[in-house]
């Protein structure tokens, strides 16, 4: 039985993962700071102890440790985002590098958010331009720590990863329950892209990624064509609809912002990412339009 090892796996993506592949008949292994089942394996995410024998003759680790950035950006969280990426991400190449047969592959995540705000430039992992702000810093960093690390025996893949859209959990849960409650409204102008991926699609692209052994370096997880934010509330509008659904100025939206604990960059910033690798490389995506995607995760 092939092992896939799921370093901070205990969130979102890391449930839809380790569902995946056990299905698949693979052996997933979580690395978590609070094991509570057979398959968790205790780390703390910046010693090396009795986890990183684990690493051995696996197929696969997948790095998805890091602080949620659904939070007001403070000095405090801003040490706390960055120290949660980095430090882990150093570690897991120290570990791979004491392994006699260390995992075949390693991704590592990153995100699509490293790439400036854009309307019109489509941003692909060639040609994208990386800017230079809290969140792209953070992202760069985090690549940096990744690529810092040489691995002869261990391929090694970066995740730009954009919206992830998932039946239980990520933003589709917030976005869900504002509409509901008449706040689906446009997001400031609602002009600004909205690069997504349905969970299904996020899963199967770690799937292709794998299977295919010739493929390394950065790809971007999104949708071939982004959405625009006006469009996405629209079309959650019409899957849940509501009596009405009230617009948000960008004053509104920062007031909001700071009651609720997190930024507007969030909502506000305009990310045209195109996976232009995975499209050359043959990947088939299942969900590329929003609306539909919305009624097969809303089970409407």
């Amino acid at each position: 039985m092939k092992t896939i090892i799921i370093a901070g796996g205990s969130g979102f993506l890391g449930q839809i993962l380790e569902d995946y592949f056990t299905k698949k008949e693979y052996l997933v292994k979580i690395l978590t700071r609070y094991p509570k089942r057979k398959n968790d394996i205790y780390w703390n995410a910046k010693d090396l102890g009795e986890w990183a024998k684990e690493l051995e003759k696996t197929e696969c680790l997948i790095n998805l440790t890091g602080k949620s950035v659904g939070c007001r950006y403070t000095e405090e969280n801003k040490k706390l985002i960055y120290n949660s990426r980095i430090n882990p991400t150093h570690l897991l190449g120290l570990a791979i590098n004491h392994c006699k047969n260390p995992p075949k592959i390693w991704m590592n995540s990153s995100t699509a958010t490293i790439y400036k705000h854009s309307l019109d430039k489509e941003m692909t992992e060639e040609h994208g331009e990386i800017g230079d702000d809290f969140s792209m810093n953070i992202a760069k960093s985090w690549e940096q720590a990744f690529n810092s690390r040489t691995t002869p025996k261990t391929r090694k893949i970066i995740l730009r990863t954009s919206i992830v859209l998932g039946k239980n959990g990520g933003a589709l849960l917030i976005l869900k329950n504002i509409t509901k409650f008449g706040l689906g409204g446009k997001q400031g102008s609602g002009n600004q892209k909205v690069s997504w991926i349905h969970q299904l699609d996020f899963v199967k692209i770690i799937e292709f990624l794998i299977n295919h052994k010739n493929l390394s370096g950065i790809f971007n997880l999104c949708v071939p064509k982004p959405t625009n934010n006006n469009t996405l509330m629209k079309s959650l509008r019409k899957v849940l609809l509501p009596l009405f659904g009230i617009p948000h100025s960008k004053p509104l939206l920062e007031f909001g912002a700071k009651i609720i604990g997190t930024e507007t960059e969030l909502v506000l910033k305009s990310r045209n990412v195109i996976p232009k690798r995975l499209l050359y490389n043959g990947y088939s995506f299942k969900y590329t339009n929003i609306e539909s995607a919305l009624f097969n995760l809303l089970n409407i």
